[in-house]
């Protein structure tokens, strides 16, 4: 899909992130998100990311006009992947139940082992800010679950009293909510173990009813 090229709120144009050399991008990447994981949102500038990355400022505001737009856009690129892996793991899976739970946990794999993007998405950036991005819109994992729903009205596998958004809003809070937990008691557990706790309540929530109950 063609990318569309943004204006910042300077008025200028932002380049994609396809535009990044990929040996700027293994030194950025990290560094950004590593900064931005550590610290408050407000306390890391462009010049800490210089010192960390070894980036001079001048190649980083060749790409990206402000750190705004370098962070946003690398969540933009790393959250996108998130939809690549699930597409990929679901397929050959009937069970509707074992799709949304696969959903679940390629979801909560890839934070575990990129803890710096699940920190810096769902901790460090403001929300305001961040909703006014495209990165926050992204509906990779939206699209997906949507046609999981889709096919399972169609085989009765769900409860057709319930909304797709309805079942969307659950994704989005479990991930919230675990993430949120996780990071509270100091990431010292992986976010896939705690998909049993939720999981199983879920989808009693969404399976359909049973005859006679």
């Amino acid at each position: 899909m063609k990318r569309i090229v943004k204006k910042n709120t300077r008025g200028q144009s932002h380049k994609p992130p396809s535009a990044l050399p990929d040996k700027l991008k293994e030194r950025l990447y990290p560094a950004v998100l590593e900064l931005f994981a550590e610290n408050d949102f407000h306390h890391v500038n462009i010049r800490e990311i210089y010192r960390k990355s070894g980036v001079s400022p001048s190649t980083i505001y060749r790409y990206f006009p402000s750190k705004e737009d370098l962070l946003f856009a690398i969540l933009d690129e790393k959250i996108s992947e998130i939809g690549v892996l699930v597409r990929e793991h679901i397929k050959g899976i009937e069970s509707t139940r074992e799709i949304l739970r696969k959903i679940f946990w390629v979801t909560m794999d890839y934070y575990d082992r990129n803890p710096g993007v699940a920190v810096t998405a769902f901790i460090t950036v403001p929300m305001r800010t961040w909703m006014k991005e495209q990165s926050y819109r992204r509906d990779d994992a939206s699209a997906i679950i949507q046609e999981v729903v889709k096919r399972a009205r169609e085989r009765g596998d769900i409860d057709s009293s319930i909304r797709t958004s309805q079942i969307l809003d659950q994704y989005y809070m479990h991930c919230y909510r675990q993430i949120h937990l996780w990071y509270f008691n100091g990431m010292t557990t992986k976010l896939v173990d705690r998909i049993p706790a939720f999981f199983d309540i879920l989808w009693k929530t969404l399976a359909p009813p049973h005859n006679g109950s």
